[in-house]
């Protein structure tokens, strides 16, 4: 629910009516006696909503409540003959004003639309604050040329005409987060909110808000209330990338999420209630997880109603060119460079590349030529792949452990990566958080 907080400030007989109208919308209403207890309330803590009565002709603590919380909706009640009260208090911020006597349609209606609206400025700040994180926002095409991509959006289209919850797997950078946005944007939900989270960049701490939300002062630092992604995606659809990454801790919440889709944020007992489609990905072998006991089977299993399986790029070769066609004509235009092709020698030099690093590493690659030469056709040397991805094997001696080989593979790999966490771990098939924890491991055990 986008509100949950609200005050009124308006005569007893208001109350009353007031009262029944928002408890069936199960909103529990502060009321203020007066005007100067009226201020108290709204330096004490934000509130989602006000309704104030302009009989009370006193409107300035309103300015307060709008400077201190500019996202507090506030919905006036007014006589024909204070109209221009009314409207000196929508110059201040409010978002509608109500003629009394109200009706019950009359306010009804009032509140849906200031639900609708709170709702949207929550999202829009959750997107602004995602797209202002990444350094550039793309959306790829979906390429599909090969047998194996083109029964999969087949699948797709079947899929997305379903509420069933979605298990996308397949190796990093292998196009699991597309796939995600295509059942998206063919499902009956595609007007709704597609809201994402990467599980595996969030703090264990902080994963539980991320996904629920908390109350202002729940924790050290929570200095405001905060929606989280389940109330965002409501009526719409929400991705877990990298679902393997959450907490054992948190999974038992996240199964009641998504068996039950209510929740309660941290900090709170009033129970929320969400409509929310889910799709979760992962590039770990999930059945080893729940073997591990890392992962709980019984969410797994709720998670994995529909079972999609991305195979990487070098599995499905009649992709590579149609992808590199694509991503170069895309890339020209974004970095405003003439049109360019690929000559014979740079496709099979396309062709014969294992592509660890799937669809992104292509694009990589494509992108870097397209900056770095200006002739109209890429020869095979303007394509400067990097072939520190392609592992060395190792040679085991009878002297060494498996665990100590893991770490001398992991620590090189490491290294020839400049250090750079991101990259090895997707080169390795783990994710960051994963690589994260087997470091401080070695580290302890020096």
């Amino acid at each position: 629910m986008a509100i949950d907080k609200v005050l009124i400030f308006a005569s007893s007989q208001t109350h009353s009516f007031l009262s029944e109208c928002l408890g069936k919308k199960s909103l529990d209403p502060t009321f203020a006696e007066n005007a100067q207890h009226a201020r108290e309330l709204i330096h004490s803590q934000p509130y989602d909503l006000i309704i104030w009565d302009t009989a009370f002709s006193d409107i300035s603590p309103l300015k307060t409540a709008k400077e201190e919380n500019p996202h507090t909706l506030i919905i006036l009640l007014t006589d024909i003959n204070l109209v221009p009260l009314a409207l000196e208090g929508m110059r201040l911020g409010a978002f509608t004003y109500l003629f009394k006597p109200l009706t019950r349609e009359i306010f009804e209606t009032a509140l849906e639309k200031a639900h609708e609206h709170a709702a949207l400025i929550q999202e829009n700040h959750f997107l602004r604050r995602e797209i202002s994180s990444l350094p550039e926002t793309r959306k790829y095409k979906i390429i599909a040329e090969s047998a194996v991509m083109k029964k999969i959006l087949s699948d797709v289209e079947k899929i997305a005409q379903s509420s069933a919850s979605v298990f996308i797997s397949g190796e990093s950078g292998a196009g699991k987060e597309v796939i995600a946005q295509a059942i998206h944007s063919m499902s009956q939900r595609a007007s709704s909110p597609f809201i994402k989270v990467n599980c595996a960049a969030i703090p264990e701490t902080l994963i539980e808000s991320e996904f629920f939300g908390h109350e202002k002062g729940a924790f050290t630092g929570a200095i405001n209330k905060r929606v989280g992604r389940f109330e965002l995606a409501d009526k719409g659809t929400l991705l877990l990338d990298e679902i393997s990454e959450v907490p054992l801790t948190v999974q038992p919440k996240l199964l009641r999420a998504v068996q039950e889709q209510e929740f309660e944020r941290v900090g709170s007992i009033k129970t929320q209630r969400v409509d929310v489609r889910l799709i979760s990905t992962s590039n770990r072998n999930m059945k080893e997880a729940v073997e591990e006991k890392l992962f709980r089977e019984d969410l797994y299993y709720r998670l994995n109603v529909v079972p999609i399986h991305l195979a990487p790029l070098r599995e499905r070769q009649e992709d590579i060119l149609p992808l590199a066609s694509y991503f170069l004509e895309r890339l020209c235009d974004e970095n405003r460079k003439p049109r360019k092709t690929l000559s014979p020698g740079a496709q099979k030099k396309l062709l014969n590349h294992p592509w660890p690093g799937n669809i992104r590493e292509l694009a990589n690659a494509i992108e870097r030529a397209v900056v770095m030469h200006n002739q109209t056709e890429l020869s095979e040397t303007d394509m400067l792949l990097e072939e520190q991805y392609c592992i060395k094997p190792i040679t085991a001696t009878p002297a060494i452990t498996l665990e100590e080989l893991e770490k001398r593979h992991i620590l090189e790999m490491l290294a020839t990566q400049g250090y750079n966490k991101g990259k090895t771990a997707e080169l390795l098939g783990i994710s960051v958080r994963t690589l994260r924890n087997k470091l401080n491991l070695y580290s302890s055990s020096r």
